[in-house]
């Protein structure tokens, strides 16, 4: 028999060698987790659990595979016969053979992406009477998920959003069912039905249930805090005959709400389960103690949490810094004057992230490095300036500015309900294959030439050319750019876009940064032009695994490390963001992320703190430390105050 407690430490050796009953191991950040997982799973099949009986939930692919080759090197190709995957992948083998109890045939298409969003735009088509005024198909498949992983009605949805919208709740509703019918008469799911109707196999079903319940004598489940009401339901069901269920994960790094993560179900994960045995993981192998100290420190002021205290496992380094700077300009100086020591300490760009609140909290950084030409990648892969809403207004401002420029003249008026790019292409022969926004004749013949519905939506934008010019708004383009969002551009996000609110930050951020550029509208045009070009040579660096530094919001970095990590705008409105001050949950889901942001850091960490914020006129407004940092105690940090003179 393997001795355990030679190849763990103490509080993983707990947990990996407990006996039968619920457990639920409170794994804080780098205390090595996945390890535990992997000697749980062969401590299992060592006492004689048969692989095929133990079930291993996870929330990626990639997790399940990792932990599934580790657990053969472990204890053997025998533990190849174990359940694992994601809650998905699961639910899948669920329906692929009691499918049909659900009306479903068991050899079920699974829809793509893109094959429900045609699916969606056709029940739009055929069920909507005002097509030009109705949400794009993204904005009404997101409306449908956020649902169906909230496990509530639509309708409970909708009322967040109707504002924005401006639509019939109704027509929603309908074009939802119309979905829901069409998929069922297909025979067809998509990825939100695994796992709706995965769970519902095992709860309508009695049969069924106690089936998977007999068959499955021991349930773990890696990232419990990420859990959403159905997912919890799940695993309380299908452990609810042998009890024998394992929840790993850690509440201080709950940071997912927004997409359906519901923080009560680890926390209540002990009241659910009568005689729930708690281990604690809290020896942290990844930070220096200096690191773990800050750590520590900013999550402590949540309340209602498991506490834990991160104890480190190396030796002691240096503090981590503050930068208290003027403004995003001086902030960007500092992370690149920075990044270019720690390469002359021996740090290559790839062990370095700088992490934010927001995206809108980087285009200001991007733009910075691309003039510095220094390569960097973004973990969503998509640059500010390839994003599609900030296409979109950058469209407009080469219309504004351009005659001759066919490709955003067509970007602008496919904003417009009912206009394709046949409708374009016609139009644009007709206009002699120019627009100049300042001929009042040629302004005149586009909109007579448009159709009533386009027209109604085109005159604000119409206005707005006559403007730009009148008042010479090349010199300002950032009130140009307001001006868009406020009689066109804001309310065809809401309709057009998932997460609209978010993408008008990114609008709102870039109207700050073209009074920067040098040559008003024209010259940011230019910029834009070379940096998206630069964008273009960056990603085929990022495939060739070139050395480039990485740049990620908090949310996408969880489950990342860096040796060296910079946390930019650690400012009050910022981070925390300003929609969560005033609200205690907000605020404690705030400070996780905080935490979370913290801990990917393993050798060095730099908090930056900008005291002002550039407005689109040229004012200023100021800008407080972040609570997180405020709240630190004194010695824990090393403080710089401005960096020009560090």
């Amino acid at each position: 028999m393997t001795d355990y407690s030679k190849l763990l430490n103490a509080e993983q050796c707990e947990a990996a060698t407990a006996g039968d009953g619920p457990l639920l191991v409170l794994a804080a950040a780098g205390t090595g987790k996945t390890r535990t997982l992997v000697y749980r799973v062969s401590y299992l099949v060592e006492q004689g659990v048969v692989p095929d009986s133990l079930l291993l939930l996870t929330f990626t692919n990639r997790a399940a595979r990792e932990m599934l080759e580790r657990a053969k090197e472990v204890a053997g190709e025998a533990v190849g016969n174990l359940w694992s995957g994601t809650f998905h992948h699961i639910c899948n083998r669920f329906l692929r053979r009691f499918g049909d109890r659900l009306g479903y045939p068991n050899d079920f298409t699974i829809l793509d992406r893109d094959d429900s969003r045609s699916l969606i735009d056709q029940c739009i088509k055929d069920a909507v009477l005002n097509k030009k005024e109705f949400p794009k198909r993204d904005v009404v498949g997101s409306l449908i998920s956020s649902a169906a992983n909230r496990a509530c009605d639509i309708e409970d949805v909708l009322e967040s959003v109707m504002e924005e919208l401006k639509v019939d709740p109704l027509e929603i509703v309908k074009v939802a069912n119309l979905y829901a019918e069409r998929k069922l008469a297909m025979g067809a799911m998509d990825f939100d039905d695994l796992l709706v109707n995965g769970l519902r196999l095992i709860t309508e079903h009695a049969a069924i249930r106690e089936f998977y319940q007999n068959k499955f004598r021991h349930v773990l489940v890696d990232e419990y805090q990420d859990t959403n009401l159905l997912q919890a339901k799940m695993v309380d069901t299908l452990a609810g005959l042998h009890k024998n269920v394992m929840a790993v994960g850690d509440d201080f790094q709950c940071i997912y709400s927004w997409r359906g993560a519901d923080f009560r179900n680890i926390m209540e994960f002990p009241k659910r389960w009568e005689g729930c045995r708690i281990v604690k993981l809290e020896q942290n192998y990844r930070s220096v103690p200096e690191v773990l100290d800050v750590a520590n420190a900013c999550i402590k002021g949540n309340p209602e949490q498991f506490q834990k205290t991160l104890r480190p496992f190396r030796k002691p380094r240096s503090k981590p810094r503050v930068f208290f700077v003027r403004d995003g300009d001086e902030q960007a100086m500092a992370v690149m004057g920075l990044v270019r020591r720690y390469q002359e300490d021996g740090y290559k760009l790839s062990d370095m992230a700088v992490l934010y609140r927001a995206h809108f909290h980087s285009i200001e950084l991007q733009m910075m490095l691309g003039r510095a030409r220094l390569p960097y990648v973004i973990t969503s892969g998509v640059g500010v300036f390839e994003q599609a809403h900030v296409k979109d207004v950058v469209a407009f401002l080469r219309v504004c500015e351009s005659r001759s420029d066919r490709m955003a003249f067509g970007r602008l008026l496919g904003m417009l309900g009912g206009v394709g790019e046949k409708t374009v292409e016609s139009l644009w022969v007709k206009l002699d294959g120019q627009f100049d926004v300042r001929d009042a004749e040629q302004r005149a013949r586009l909109m007579a030439a448009l159709k009533p519905a386009a027209r109604g939506q085109w005159q604000e934008i119409d206005r707005l050319f006559e403007e730009y010019h009148r008042e010479n708004l090349a010199e300002n383009g950032g009130e140009a750019v307001q001006r868009f969002c406020d009689v066109f551009f804001h309310t065809y996000l809401a309709r057009a876009y998932e997460n609209g609110d978010k993408r008008e930050e990114d609008i709102r951020e870039l109207a700050l940064q073209i009074g920067k550029s040098e040559g008003g509208v024209p010259g940011f045009l230019q910029e834009v032009a070379l940096l998206t070009n630069v964008d273009h040579e960056y990603e085929q660096m990022s495939r060739e695994h070139a050395d480039m530094l990485h740049l990620s919001t908090v949310h996408q970095a969880k489950g990342l490390e860096w040796p060296v990590v910079f946390v930019i705008w650690a400012s009050e409105g910022m981070f925390p963001s300003s929609r969560s001050i005033g609200e205690s949950e907000n605020d404690a889901e705030e400070r996780r992320l905080f935490y979370v942001a913290v801990t990917r850091a393993k050798d060095e960490l730099v908090l930056c703190a900008p005291e002002m914020r550039r407005t689109r006129d040229g004012g200023v407004f100021f800008c407080k430390p972040s609570r997180f940092i405020k709240e630190l105690p004194r010695g824990l940090t090393r403080e710089n105050f401005g960096f020009r003179n560090f």
